[in-house]
């Protein structure tokens, strides 16, 4: 079964309650700030150095059932999170989207992004992810990346052009759109889609599923570029790496991620 992905406009957050959730982490690189705060209410976040962990709950009214998250440590530009869910419902509609938010999301949070980058600045975004998975249902290990026109967006300027990378996928979940071809990037092979919504969607899906991955996401705008898809006028506003869960239970632990524009 292929279940495709239902992209919708992400809200805002709202600031939830704060729980403790007494993690404990060793880690031998200094300077490390080691931290157990978390939240469990819809579109709650938690702020780590430059990024934010948004407790994204977008397509919760197709369901039944509820998600947390929380981070463990912060180490210079490196950090740790977690996230779990329970979720019932309609199965080919998405519940949630836990993210780590490098930039923008209807809104800008944090500073010393750096972000917005336009793409013709052909800035390194270079990102790495190391997490586990364990879970039982329909979901995917994706990042999300947005753009815009304009190098400040507010909350109320959608993106013109939605791109992800999906590293990992359970249950027959699928990108929307159709595909277009199998492409080399980053060390290995992806099936390219399209399609849109409102704004387009370009999905890079890893043939073979991974639980380590580093790679340039420049190196994918480029991409995109040179297919005439994306104009290299318009600007990366956001990098995001999170969950989308359709149905079923689980948990995802991040070693470790890193995301530094350079």
């Amino acid at each position: 079964m292929f279940i495709t992905s239902s992209r919708h406009v992400r809200r805002f957050f709202s600031t939830g309650l704060v729980l403790t959730l007494f993690l404990a982490v060793t880690l031998t690189t200094p300077p490390t700030t080691t931290r157990a705060a978390g939240c469990s209410q819809p579109f709650c976040a938690v702020d780590v150095g430059k990024y934010w962990i948004n407790n994204n709950l977008w397509g919760q009214s197709s369901g039944s059932g509820w998600q947390a998250v929380w981070d463990t440590y912060l180490s210079g530009n490196t950090m740790g999170w977690g996230t779990n869910w329970s979720w019932a419902g309609q199965s080919n509609q998405v519940k949630s989207y836990s993210s780590v938010v490098l930039g923008w999301h209807w809104g800008w949070r944090r500073s010393g992004t750096g972000l917005p980058a336009q793409i013709s600045a052909n800035r390194n975004v270079n990102t790495g992810w190391n997490y586990s998975v364990s879970q039982s249902g329909t979901m995917n290990v994706a990042y999300d990346c947005w753009l815009h026109t304009i190098s400040n967006p507010s909350w109320n300027n959608n993106p013109t052009d939605e791109v992800m990378i999906w590293l990992y996928r359970a249950g027959g979940a699928g990108p929307l759109g159709t595909y277009q071809a199998t492409v080399n990037l980053a060390g290995t092979s992806w099936d390219l889609y399209r399609g849109n919504i409102g704004w387009n969607v370009f999905s890079f899906i890893r043939r073979t599923n991974t639980t380590n991955q580093t790679l340039n996401i420049r190196d994918f705008l480029n991409h995109l570029v040179s297919r005439g898809w994306v104009s290299n006028s318009k600007y990366l506003t956001s990098v995001e790496a999170g969950t989308e869960v359709f149905i079923g239970n689980g948990r995802v632990d991040t070693n470790s991620y890193f995301c530094n524009v350079q």
